[in-house]
C-alpha cells in the first residue's frame, strides 16, 4: 500500500474518526451530566436501536478480523469460535436480558447487591468488572495495530504502537465527552457499516466461485497445505488429549461467557423497558447470527483465494486475513480496484474497534465509578460526582489497556477474547444466576463466587502456555508454566460455582427472604425499576 492508494485508505480513517468525533461533540452539548444520561443515555432507546447497539458493541475486532484468520489458518477448528459467539445469545435471551434489566440500574453490581450488603458485593463484581473489561480491550488494541501495521506497510512496528496508542486515546475521548448516548450512536453506525461489508466481501466471495460452496472449501483445503484434514475436526485442538481439553474449555468459556460480560450487560439498562431489552436481544441475535455466518465464508474464502501460509506470513496470528483477503478480491495489491476495497474495509474495521473499545471503556469506568468508588470512598471524606470519578476513570484504564496491547501484539484477537470471556463466565456468571435464582444465597456465598472464579482464572492464565513456556507466548524467552491449557475455562468456570456454593452454606448470615421476594417480583414483573 503505498502513494495514493495509502492515501486514500488513510483519508477514509480520517472522515470515520471526523464523523465518531462530531457525534460526541453533539451529544455532549444536548445533554445534562446526571448519572443516568451518562451511564444508560436517559434509557431513550428503542429496541432495534439497541438491537443494532448491543450487535455493534458484540461484532469486534476478534469477530471480523481474529475469527476469518483462525478459519483460514485451522479451517473447520476455527469455526468453534463463530458458532461459541452465536450460541451464547441463547443464554443471554432466556437467563439474563429481562430479569437484569428490571433489577439493576447500571451496572452487574446493582443486580447483586439488590439483596445483599452492598460495600463486599460492589467491591467484589467493580473489580471482576473491570479485569474483563481490560482483557477485552487488549484484543481490540492488538486488532488495530495489526489493520494499521498493514495498511502503513505490513512490518512497522512503530506503525502498530502508535496505532495502539492512538485507538487509546480516542475511546478516552469518547467517553469522557459522550457518555452512553454518543458510544451507542457510534456502534449503532459501526454495525450498519460493518454488516454493509460483510455483506459485500461474502458476495464477492461467493461470486468468485460461481455460488458453489464445495469448489470454494475444496480449494481451501488445496491451498491450506493440510489438505482434507483443514476441513476436519482436530487440526488445532486435536494433536492430543491437552489440545481436546484446550478446546473444551473454550467452547465452555464462549457459550456463558457473554452472560458475563459488563459492557453487553450495561445496555439493556439503555431500554425504557425488560420487554424492550428482550426485544433488542432479538434484533441483535438476527444481526449478529447473520455476521457470524458470513465470517465463515470469508474465513475459507482467505484460504482459498489467498492461501494460509500467505496469511501466516503476514501476521503470524492470522489477523490481516480479511485484509489480505479484500486485495485479492479487488484485483491484486497495488492495483486501483483492490487498493479502493481495501481502504473502505479497513476503515469499516477501524469503525468497529473504535466502536467496541468506547463502549468497553464505558462499562468498566461504570464500574470504577458507580461500584468500587461508591464502596470504597470514606464516609468523611467530601464526594466526587460519579459521572467525574466515571471520565477519570476512563483515562486510567485507556492507559492500562494500552500498556497490554503493545505487550500482546503478536497473539490473535479472537483467542484473547475468549481469555475475556473465560474470566466473564468464571467470576461475573456465577454470582450473577445466584442472585437471581437461589432463595438461599448470602452475601459471603457472592464475595466468594466472585473471587472464587476470579482469581482461578487470572491466576491459570499466568501459568499457562499463552505467557510463558513456548515460541507463541507473551514472553517466549522464560518458562513459568504450570497449567497447560490455554483457557482456563474449564476449571475456573466450576470453581466459581462451586466457591460461591461453599460460601453460601458456610456463612454464618441467614438468607434475607424478604429482600429476596422483593427482588423475585421485581426480576419477574418489574414493578420498581429504574
Amino acid at each position: 500500500m503505498k502513494g495514493d492508494h495509502q492515501t486514500l485508505a488513510l483519508l477514509l480513517f480520517s472522515a470515520f474518526i471526523a464523523v465518531t468525533l462530531f457525534i460526541t461533540t453533539w451529544v455532549s452539548r444536548n445533554r445534562q451530566g446526571s448519572a443516568e444520561e451518562f451511564y444508560a443515555g436517559g434509557r431513550l432507546f428503542s429496541p432495534m436501536e439497541n438491537g443494532f447497539a448491543i450487535a455493534g458493541d458484540y461484532m469486534s475486532a476478534a469477530s471480523f478480523l481474529g475469527i476469518s484468520g483462525l478459519i483460514a489458518l485451522f479451517g473447520y477448528d476455527g469455526m468453534l469460535y463463530s458458532v461459541g459467539f452465536l450460541v451464547a445469545w441463547l443464554v443471554v435471551l432466556l437467563l439474563v436480558a429481562e430479569l437484569v434489566r428490571n433489577c439493576g440500574r447500571f451496572t452487574l453490581a446493582d443486580v447483586v447487591a439488590a439483596r445483599m450488603a452492598e460495600r463486599p458485593v460492589r467491591t467484589a463484581v467493580g473489580t471482576s468488572s473491570v479485569t474483563v473489561s481490560v482483557l477485552y480491550l487488549v484484543a481490540q488494541m492488538v486488532g488495530a495495530g495489526s489493520l494499521v501495521a498493514l495498511l502503513l506497510g505490513g512490518t512497522s512496528d512503530a506503525a502498530r504502537s502508535w496505532t495502539v496508542v492512538g485507538v487509546g486515546a480516542l475511546m478516552v475521548i469518547y467517553v469522557s465527552f459522550g457518555g452512553m448516548r454518543a458510544t451507542t450512536w457510534i456502534q449503532i453506525v459501526k454495525a450498519v457499516l460493518l454488516m454493509a461489508g460483510a455483506v459485500a466481501l461474502t458476495v464477492l466471495v461467493l461470486v468468485h466461485f460461481h455460488g458453489n460452496i464445495n469448489s470454494l472449501l475444496n480449494t481451501a483445503a488445496e491451498r491450506s497445505g493440510h489438505g482434507k484434514d483443514f476441513l476436519a475436526p482436530g487440526l488445532r485442538y486435536g494433536g492430543d488429549w491437552t489440545s481436546r481439553f484446550d478446546f473444551i474449555s473454550l467452547g465452555v468459556a464462549l457459550v456463558l461467557g457473554t452472560a458475563g460480560l459488563p459492557h453487553i450487560l450495561s445496555r439493556f439498562y439503555t431500554v425504557p423497558t425488560a420487554r424492550a431489552a428482550r426485544r433488542s436481544v432479538v434484533w441483535s441475535i438476527g444481526l449478529i447470527g447473520s455476521f457470524y455466518l458470513m465470517t465463515i465464508v470469508l474465513g475459507f474464502g482467505a484460504a482459498a483465494l489467498v492461501g494460509s501460509a500467505e496469511v501466516r506470513a503476514s501476521n503470524a496470528a492470522g489477523n490481516t486475513a480479511i485484509p489480505l483477503l479484500v486485495l485479492d478480491l479487488g484485483g491484486g495489491e497495488g492495483s486501483t480496484g483492490g487498493t479502493i476495497l481495501f481502504a473502505v474495509v479497513a476503515a469499516i474495521a477501524f469503525a468497529t474497534i473504535l466502536a467496541v473499545v468506547a463502549g468497553i471503556t464505558l462499562a468498566s469506568s461504570a464500574s470504577v465509578a458507580h461500584d468500587l468508588y461508591a464502596s470504597l470512598r470514606r464516609p468523611g471524606r467530601k464526594k466526587r460526582s460519579e459521572v467525574a470519578v466515571a471520565r477519570t476513570a476512563a483515562a486510567g484504564i485507556g492507559a492500562v489497556a494500552i500498556g497490554l496491547g503493545l505487550l500482546a501484539q503478536d497473539l490473535n484477537v479472537a483467542f484473547l477474547v475468549g481469555l475475556a470471556f473465560a474470566v466473564a463466565a468464571s467470576a461475573n456468571l456465577p454470582v450473577l444466576l445466584y442472585s437471581l435464582f437461589w432463595r438461599n444465597f448470602t452475601t459471603r456465598g457472592a464475595v466468594w463466587a466472585v473471587y472464587g472464579g476470579l482469581v482461578p482464572a487470572v491466576v491459570l492464565v499466568l501459568v499457562s502456555p499463552v505467557v510463558s513456556g513456548s515460541p507463541t507466548s507473551l514472553f517466549p524467552g522464560v518458562d513459568f508454566q504450570l497449567f497447560p491449557l490455554e483457557n482456563p475455562g474449564l476449571v475456573s468456570i466450576p470453581l466459581g460455582f462451586l466457591a460461591g456454593w461453599i460460601g453460601t452454606v458456610s456463612s454464618p448470615e441467614p438468607p434475607d427472604e424478604a429482600k429476596h421476594a422483593e427482588a423475585e417480583v421485581r426480576a419477574l414483573t418489574g414493578a420498581g425499576a429504574a
